[in-house]
């Protein structure tokens, strides 16, 4: 019955969709009405005029201001994007002593490197100019029913979900979970995705998404090549995986020296050639040509050898098959996509990562688990941190510290909505369409080369794949061409009837007569390979099956996380900007969402475009020659930037160049990234202002001239300084035959003041996720570009299916050819609504608003690190080590502290411990500056009545902080303080309080009591 029940959900709803795009091809809108696309939130903009002869009334905020005349349109965005008026930046200006933003600019940045010319970009389109653009450029891509598999295929997305997740900025402005008292939704979201990960692959634990499964399966390699007691370097990947899959794991495997071996993996003698040098195998399950193979017996002999068994794999098709952890598999991974993610040309998508107990501290990325808080509740958090990667600098052997947590979570809602008993009768629709056609299609005397298949299927068709190709092009279908001899064919949920006697039609010699479909006599999986073990158990599977109890359920999630909806999230180093509706709404439209990342060039004409735009565009800001948008993450940037810098070194013959210098202040995942592409690490120190050590890096650069290949620095510097020695350092670089890599996370101080190219740059990464708009949500997406000097165009990375890179290219570093695609469109609108003038006034305005709260905190906050005019760049440091002594309190205190007042924590003990970095950024207004301010100095005075004595050391309002209501309506009290005040500091809070949903973490309760999935409902019955 339930069955039933959800094929007739699944069917209605997709006939329903098509059935509306029919209606809306034929809807003629009026010559005064716009028109709503049905299958999108796409706006008909054509027929839309702007009113005229209204007052100037929109502000302008820079020294150059925006024009506008009574016939200007009303909906520029720049007054939207900044957040302060006219007024507001005066009265800042006159708080700091400058008299403009020039004379500000002048003290802030060293005249060697700023800009003489302004951006030469597009003026600033229009809200409405913007849509309507980018709408005839999304109109270019042909959006095709594609079949082409290779682990990307089309889902249907429950509506809830997408509405009320990918579209919802409670979801996709929140940051990664470092708070948990205030993280609790997501956390748990994740939490269930973990369960589902762990419950449909039979593994031990898994952990809160990576980036994609191309670049999943390299860590899973990395793990086995470290797992023994001595590093073994021969990796054995079955020639029946993901082409993308096998090319990522061969670019990561060059800088740890292993030895990559395709071939067959149920012929290959292990025994013989590898005893004692296997680190492991890794095989697809189903295989990239759908078949099913039994795997067990493989992983008993590769377990004999001292070997790790690494299997991708399906969740879809998990819920049908065996699961690999019960046939010997140590570790599974793959990619969520079909789990309600659209197909985005490529991503972003939520990779999977899980593995048996014996790994879960050599894991990559992030792993929530469940701990309890200061009143003995249960509460989310992520665990294991000191066993992060990057953590360990150039010891690492992954520089993983992001995850996908947007799309992770709606992976995880989409396995909730549907429940176990759902996804199984979605994979039984997919499974039972799939081998009806393949009945069909052996009728007409053609061959499937893959015998058991759950929804792939490889035709033989000799010598005559390109006609069939052909074929199902002019019908507006794509297949896989997999050789001249064989055309593959994969299915998906979004499939029906009317779709599968189409395929037939196209492989039919004849005219196809017959109009109905039948099911298959023999079953096209094997009993042995059915599952029989039951998954997803849990309660939170099997309660939120109606749309109501859906969306009450993501909304109760929502309403436990603090986001950019609530306040200001001030973290140094991570630019938490508005994330524009008009930038967001794109992202859904089907042209960009709905394109499988390997269609024909010709159908993706509207990506080629954008994509082109913003490689120029991003060139042009940055002034460099060539761009790469493919690395999905800042620290896949990274890994990139230097990969090329090896190639370009390679390339001249100089393959002794391998040292790379790094300031101590840098961030881990620098000396993990330079460590992954093979480099030797050597520190250079930095002065005690935090400047760069210019003899020490001279010193270190001469020693090593012969073998230096690159100096990484971030710039502005790591302590929100533009230092003025950084042109030298260039030199002083280049001199000794080495290239400069700049980390791009402080770019946006710089947009339209310097260029990273013209300072002496020779790469650097650009976080698009920061600088250019792109969400955190909660934890990921990002994208890491990277851009480069002529000399080093030529090596940007390839790809092994659709064209990319330079004639020397690099092999891929991500699983997609352009890593995250469908988030694009964010970053193109946001420079192509600011244009050079409005994204000029953005930086000024981030100077500003940081320079602005370092002079309001200062009378109360040791600021660290200012230039030799008292400046700082876009963010800066407060000291909290002396309060330590004097009142005994930390930075987290403060940082919990905070969110009593309605604040996450800025950026806590980094790059300095026991210190708070700021970011304002230009998109908060002075007053959000302000109430931040001001929560910031009654902090500072609830610190001096500890030092004063009103308040014990051990029992005061800051070290029992957060207060949650539970902690507020307790019967009894006996706190040196007021519940009013430990609940309403400020006034403003009686009006505007966000709670924190539970007290704080207990961390080392955590780490022993290690819980990685849903507890038992055992636990919520207590």
């Amino acid at each position: 019955m339930f069955y039933r029940a959800i094929y007739r959900r699944t069917k209605t709803s997709l006939i329903l969709s098509r059935r509306l795009r029919t209606i809306a091809t034929h809807v003629t809108p009026s010559t005064n009405v716009s028109t709503q696309r049905l299958t999108s939130n796409r706006i008909n903009l054509k027929n839309i005029t702007h009113i005229s002869n209204l007052p100037k009334t929109f502000r302008t905020f820079s020294s150059t201001p925006l024009k506008c005349d009574a016939f200007s349109p009303l909906d520029t965005f720049p007054q939207r994007h900044n957040g302060s008026s006219d007024a507001e930046i005066k009265a800042m200006l006159d708080t700091i002593g400058v008299k403009d933003m020039e004379e500000l600019v002048n003290k802030t940045i060293p005249a060697n490197i700023r800009s003489t010319q302004a951006l030469a970009l597009e003026g600033g389109l229009t809200e409405s100019e913007l849509l309507k653009r980018l709408g005839d450029i999304a109109s270019k891509n042909k959006v095709y029913k594609s079949y082409i598999g290779m682990g990307y295929t089309n889902t249907i997305v429950p509506s809830v979900i997408l509405r009320n997740i990918l579209e919802s900025p409670g979801w996709y402005t929140q940051y990664t979970p470092y708070q948990p008292e205030i993280s609790q939704g997501r956390l748990e979201s994740l939490l269930n995705f973990q369960t589902m990960v762990t419950d449909l692959t039979s593994m031990d634990i898994a952990n809160a998404s990576l980036l994609d499964e191309g670049t999943a399966a390299a860590e899973a390699m990395l793990i086995s090549f470290s797992a023994g007691k001595q590093k073994r370097h021969t990796f054995f990947v079955d020639e029946k995986c993901h082409p993308q899959t096998i090319a990522c794991l061969q670019t990561r495997a060059e800088g740890f020296g292993i030895n990559v071996i395709i071939g067959d993996v149920l012929k290959y003698e292990f025994e013989n050639k590898h005893p004692n040098d296997l680190a492991g195998v890794l095989v697809q399950y189903p295989a990239t040509d759908g078949s099913i193979n039994d795997y067990s017996d493989l992983s008993t002999k590769i377990h004999s050898l001292g070997g790790q068994v690494v299997c991708a794999t399906d969740l879809m098709a998990l819920s049908l098959l065996t699961p690999p952890g019960e046939w010997g598999a140590d570790i599974a991974l793959g990619n969520s996509q079909r789990f309600g993610v659209p197909l985005g040309y490529g991503g972003p998508h939520a990779a999977f990562f899980a593995c048996k107990d014996q790994h879960k501290r050599r894991m990559p990325g992030r792993l929530v688990g469940v701990s309890r808080d200061a009143n003995g509740n249960k509460a989310y958090r992520l665990s294991l941190q000191t066993r992060e990667q990057h953590i360990r600098r150039e010891k690492a052997t992954s520089n993983i510290c992001t995850a996908q947590a947007l799309l992770a979570n709606m992976s995880a809602m989409y396995a909730i909505y549907h429940g176990p008993e759902g996804i199984i009768a979605i994979a039984k629709r997919i499974h039972t369409l799939t081998n009806a056609l393949a009945e069909e299609i052996k009728q007409m005397g053609y061959s499937i080369k893959n015998d058991a298949f759950f929804d792939t299927l490889n035709v033989h068709i000799e010598n005559g794949a390109d006609d069939i190709i052909r074929k199902a092009a002019a019908a507006n279908i794509n297949f896989r061409k997999v050789d001249n001899n064989t055309v593959g064919i994969t299915l998906d949920e979004a499939v029906i009837k009317q779709d599968v006697l189409e395929i037939i039609q196209i492989f039919s010699k004849d005219s196809y007569k017959n109009s109905d479909l039948q099911p298959a006599n023999k079953a096209a999986i094997p009993q042995k390979f059915i599952r029989t073990s039951p998954f997803m158990q849990h309660q939170v599977f099997n309660s939120h099956h109606s749309e109501t109890e859906m969306l009450r359920y993501i909304y109760y999630l929502q309403s436990r996380d603090l986001s950019l909806v609530h306040s200001m999230i001030p973290l140094g180093s991570c630019t938490m900007k508005l994330n524009a509706t008009t930038e967001m709404i794109p992202i859904t439209w089907p042209e960009f969402a709905n394109m499988h990342p390997f269609v024909p060039d010709n159908q993706a004409e509207g990506y080629k475009i954008l994509i082109n735009e913003l490689e120029k565009d991003l060139a042009i800001i940055t002034g460099f020659d060539g761009i790469s948008l493919q690395p999905n993450s800042g620290a896949q940037g990274e890994y990139t930037g230097l990969r090329v810098i090896g190639a370009y070194h390679k390339s001249r013959g100089d393959d002794k160049r391998n040292v790379c210098l790094i300031p101590v202040s840098a961030h881990g995942t620098n000396p993990a990234s330079a460590a992954m592409a093979g480099m030797e690490v050597v520190p250079v120190k930095c002065e005690n202002n935090g400047d760069l050590d210019m003899k020490d890096l001279e010193e270190k650069a001469t020693k090593y001239k012969d073998s230096l290949a690159a100096f990484m620095v971030t710039y502005p510097s790591t302590f929100g300084v533009f230092e003025n020695g950084v042109v030298k350092a260039c030199e002083i670089i280049h001199q000794n035959g080495g290239q400069v890599y700049m980390d791009g996370a402080n770019l946006n101080a710089q947009i339209g003041l310097c260029t990273p190219a013209d300072i002496g740059m020779d790469v650097c990464h650009l976080n698009l996720h920061k600088t250019f708009c792109i969400p955190h949500g909660g934890g990921g997406p990002g994208v890491g570009p990277i851009g480069v000097k002529s000399h080093l165009v030529p090596f940007l990375p390839g790809h092994p299916v659709v064209k990319t890179g330079g004639d020397k290219c690099i092999g891929p570093v991500a699983a997609a050819p352009f890593g995250s695609p469908d988030i694009l469109p964010i970053s193109w609108a946001y420079i192509k609504m600011m244009g050079g003038k409005g994204l000029t006034a953005a930086t000024h305005l981030a100077l500003l608003n940081a320079n602005y709260m370092a002079i309001r905190l200062s009378n109360h906050y040791k600021i660290l690190f200012t230039n030799q005019n008292g400046m700082c760049a876009h963010e800066f440091i407060i000291d909290i080590r002396p309060f330590q002594k004097t009142a005994g309190i930390e930075a987290i205190d403060i940082a919990k502290r905070l969110q009593d007042y309605g604040f996450h924590s800025p950026t806590m003990s980094w790059p300095v411990p026991n210190t708070l970095m700021i970011e304002p950024t230009e998109s908060e207004s002075k007053a959000e500056l302000d109430r931040f301010c001001d929560a910031m100095i009654s902090i500072r005075e609830e610190i001096s009545s500890i030092e004063n004595g009103q308040q014990p050391i051990d029992n005061n309002v800051l070290t029992n902080s957060p207060h949650t209501i539970e902690t507020l309506i307790s019967t009894t009290w006996d706190k040196a303080y007021s519940r009013e005040q430990a609940a309403f500091p400020m006034k403003i809070l009686t009006t505007h309080k966000f709670w924190p949903s539970v007290g704080r973490l207990d961390d080392a309760f955590g780490d022993r009591n290690l819980i990685c999935s849903c507890p038992p409902i055992e636990d919520y019955l207590e």
